[in-house]
């Protein structure tokens, strides 16, 4: 262990590393012109070149490589259930692409949501799943690929479904007793966890209130650009390379059946990879010779319409090149040269399944999140993030800032840091003592953690549970198609706790007997600490 180090220092550390975010990620070079331009847009780098940096600052304290290197290990170890689940899911869409089984849910989502109701609807579907299995990320690696496609189909940029979907997700997963985030707030807080539930509707039902508004509004406005003649287009080519049966969907419940009765996560998703390749095997003709290749790399489409290869040959283009242009030079295009919807619908069939999931696909994710934890791990282990949250403490002079600094301090974790369950363990951990000062029952303090650092994870293209939402969605989280704009639970949760905070609203105080019981049991926890140290 070293000694503490100065906060002018921590502070340093902490900007070396939003300016190499917001170089790599082009942030600079749009403020201050061509001289800080980067094309790199990935924080991979920025976030290793943070790590170097801090460890120097922590060694320059005094603290010892072996420990600091103790620290990365420790955060890595966190994150390895995550980077698991990740792969075996990126297996798992790679073989409800190839078996058939996205393509059927895109097919008959297509005949049943229009535009009007289409987003209301998919947050409302995954708040459901999401509820029922107390994981936002099973449900957005199963279904929301799924509502992903359908939203192409129905004219909705891929960025507002998304939006919807994480909405949707977050909101189900942070009210569900299944859920590891549900638990661990009330733990950290010392609360019940369904007071905590039943608390937590206070900031839930008005968020997800306005985010179904929103998007109802938002169905509204794009029902007049609905084209049902791109819609049947994209059923066609959906089945140029697949059988469509209703029987394909079976996988996708039986995989949200094993998560909701709580049988282990990555069983249960490698079990829906396997079911879902027998699926396949009987109903879409998949060999086992082909099964390996895309596991690994995805799937890759193999039959197309005579009409977009003599639209790619009419062009002086091949067929790759055209099929392989992004969504905007596409769209651009398709203007241009009025392209006919059989062509349009094609090209979103091969954007929405060709290549995806696949083990490959999710090492890009599975690299981000451990130089994230590296990172977080040397914040953590040389104590520069409990600096932090410990000159936000003495900000908070009543119950209103109290809430905000929590909020803050979630937040900032979730993005130094990189992971959400560290975010509600530090912020908890620190906290908790301010929030039985002010005799707030501890309901309180784990619903803040829950509207801060649980909602906002999913914002943070680093942090373990952004990297999951754009690896899944193909969707980054900000800029141009981004979906941070969208996901409005994550954007109005924490100013409704903040809110509450302020006025008072649904902020329970703790009664005298209770709060001597919380006198007696610090007292306790003291004399049991220093019985250990003479022992």
């Amino acid at each position: 262990m070293g000694r503490k180090i100065p906060f002018w220092q921590c502070a340093l550390t902490l900007g070396f590393t939003a300016v190499a975010l917001m170089y790599a990620l082009g942030i600079l070079g749009m403020i201050f012109g061509d001289a800080f331009a980067c094309d790199y847009g990935e924080a991979h780098i920025p976030l290793i070149a943070s790590c170097v940096f801090a460890t120097v600052v922590a060694i320059l304290n005094g603290y010892k490589w072996s420990f600091i290197q103790a620290g990365i290990l420790a955060a890595i170890h966190r994150s390895m259930q995550a980077n698991l689940i990740l792969m075996t899911t990126g297996i798992l869409i790679a073989a409800w692409v190839a078996a058939g089984v996205v393509p059927s849910m895109i097919y008959y989502g297509l005949m049943i949501l229009k535009p009007t109701i289409f987003l209301s609807a998919s947050a409302i579907l995954c708040f459901i799943v999401a509820l029922s299995t107390g994981s936002s990320w099973s449900t957005v690696g199963t279904i929301g690929i799924a509502l992903i496609g359908i939203g192409s189909g129905l004219g909705f940029p891929s960025a507002m479904t998304a939006g919807a979907i994480v909405s949707g997700a977050y909101c189900g997963d942070k009210m569900s007793p299944l859920s590891d985030t549900t638990n661990l707030a009330p733990a950290m807080a010392g609360a019940n966890i369904f007071e905590h539930i039943r608390h937590m509707m206070w900031t839930v039902i008005p968020s997800m209130g306005i985010a179904l508004i929103l998007y109802t509004i938002l169905g509204l406005r794009a029902a007049g650009d609905y084209n049902g003649e791109v819609i049947r287009e994209m059923q066609k080519a959906l089945t140029l390379n697949f059988n469509m049966t209703p029987i394909l969907l079976i996988p996708p419940v039986i995989v949200i059946l094993i998560v909701a009765f709580k049988l282990p996560a990555l069983p249960g998703l490698m079990g829906g990879a396997i079911i879902g390749c027998i699926f396949g095997m009987v109903f879409n003709g998949m060999s086992m010779g082909d099964l390996p290749s895309i596991l690994h790399y995805g799937y890759n489409v193999g039959a197309f319409s005579d009409g977009i290869q003599q639209t790619a040959t009419s062009m002086g283009m091949s067929l790759n090149d055209l099929l392989g242009m992004d969504n905007g030079e596409f769209s651009a295009l398709a203007a241009a040269q009025n392209l006919p919807s059989s062509v349009i619908a094609e090209y979103n069939v091969v954007n929405l399944i060709d290549g995806k999931g696949g083990l490959d696909s999710m090492l890009w994710t599975v690299s981000l999140v451990i130089c994230a934890m590296c990172y977080g791990g040397v914040m953590d282990a040389s104590g520069m993030l409990v600096q932090f949250t410990e000159r936000l403490l003495k900000l908070a002079k009543n119950t209103g800032m109290l809430v905000t600094v929590t909020v803050f301090t979630a937040i900032m974790v979730n993005v130094v840091a990189g992971d959400q369950i560290l975010s509600i363990v530090i912020t908890g951990r620190m906290y908790k003592e301010a929030y039985e000062d002010r005799r707030l029952r501890p309901k309180n303090l784990s619903r803040c953690l829950e509207d801060s650092a649980t909602v906002t994870s999913n914002l943070v293209p680093w942090n373990t549970c952004g990297a999951t939402m754009r690896s899944f969605m193909g969707v980054p989280q900000w800029g141009a198609g981004g979906y941070g704009p969208y996901a409005f639970l994550s954007l109005f949760n924490p100013i409704i706790s903040i809110f509450y905070g302020f006025t008072g609203i649904s902020m329970e105080k703790m009664t005298e007997e209770e709060y001597q019981k919380v006198l007696e049991q610090r007292e306790k926890e003291k004399t049991d600490a220093l019985n250990a140290l003479k022992a």
